[in-house]
């Protein structure tokens, strides 16, 4: 889409306008969407729930369609109890709606231990020929350091208050950093690129569904109450990195201390008590619920869906650039949103499944 139909592009690309990172956190905590993840900013009306888009010709028989589609049955069983959901840790933001915290009973489901790899939305595709919005609209929002060859790709424009993403044409999923870039050493790691439309086709075609705020939180946790992180309440316990997050001074330099300078594998680190993996930082994972920021919205004690409608979409989990400077949001209770026809370079999904 044209940067004229996007009314938060306001061309400011040069890296002599990204903030300090004392502003970037104030911009952080004033930000409705978190953690510097912009939004597309287009008219909703138009970019509802997308089709799939049919492609007769190369779908694959029903039993190879079948054994594409992931296999729930392996897949960590949650176990139903009551849950803590939100947190009052002065960590927190409270614009962000985090607490206060309360009890929520949740029924026994699965989860999958992994966000959804390019290798899996890649069999999505080659079965049902979908094309996602950000291939739709023409460009996608990738973070500025990531750009390898600024010269050869086409900045449409950036957001003013996160001048680190850079809106590049023909950015999508499987070329994440725009032409020229390729997911081929990248396959088991996490899609991005994809939008909330985007993950719920994916879900439709595959037989699962996007958890709900409770749900995620209560499987990141992996059986421990009221902690900070998916371990404990230290974020580097005995110095040791236990998630992709950002090293250095955002959004600058990251020198990568924990491996990695973008995303990692979906099974890098040790997973938490669950068996589930980077439920915290890597990438952000999209949530079924609409996002509210009024506590006494997010739904009753029992098995909440979150509002009934919304403007934006929930997500959990932080990503590769979140930093206590600017956005702690990679804590277990942290929550953002974006609106759901938004894709950048550090947004994915985790999907889970019924019993």
């Amino acid at each position: 889409m044209s940067s004229e139909s996007n009314p938060l592009m306001d061309q400011q690309s040069d890296t002599d306008q990204i903030p300090s990172c004392c502003a970037a956190r104030r911009a952080a905590a004033a930000a409705p969407a978190g953690c510097g993840t912009p939004s597309m900013g287009i008219d909703r009306q138009a970019a509802a729930s997308p089709a799939m888009h049919e492609a007769k010709a190369e779908h694959p028989a029903a039993s190879e369609d079948q054994a594409s589609r992931p296999d729930t049955s392996s897949w960590p069983v949650i176990p139903e109890g009551v849950y803590i959901l939100g947190t009052d840790d002065g960590e927190g933001f409270a614009s962000d709606a985090e607490g206060p915290a309360r009890p929520v009973h949740v029924k026994s489901f699965r989860m999958s231990p992994y966000t959804v790899t390019n290798a899996e939305y890649a069999a999505f595709v080659a079965a049902t020929g979908y094309i996602t919005e950000a291939e739709r609209f023409g460009w996608s929002y990738v973070f500025h350091l990531l750009i390898t060859d600024p010269d050869n790709v086409s900045i449409v424009g950036s957001p003013g208050q996160t001048p680190w993403w850079h809106g590049v044409e023909g950015a999508f999923w499987r070329e994440p950093e725009g032409p020229g870039s390729s997911v081929e050493d990248r396959m088991d790691h996490p899609v991005v690129h994809v939008s909330w439309n985007d993950a719920q086709a994916y879900c439709e075609w595959a037989g699962v569904r996007l958890p709900t705020e409770i749900e995620w939180e209560a499987a990141a946790r992996g059986g421990l109450e009221g902690r900070r992180y998916p371990w404990g309440d230290v974020l580097r316990p005995d110095g040791e990195h236990r998630c992709n997050i950002w090293q250095g001074v955002f959004p600058t330099k990251n020198h990568g201390s924990d491996g990695y300078l973008g995303t990692a594998p979906v099974d890098a680190y040790k997973p938490n008590g669950y068996g589930l993996y980077n439920v915290s930082g890597n990438v952000w994972e999209w949530c079924a619920d609409w996002f509210t920021q009024n506590p006494a919205k997010r739904g009753s004690t029992e098995h909440p869906q979150g509002p009934a409608e919304g403007m934006s979409r929930l997500m959990k989990g932080g990503s590769y650039l979140c930093h206590q400077s600017y956005c702690n949001r990679y804590r277990v209770a942290a929550r953002s949103s974006n609106t759901p026809d938004s894709s950048t370079g550090n947004i994915g999904f985790r999907v889970a499944s019924d019993i």
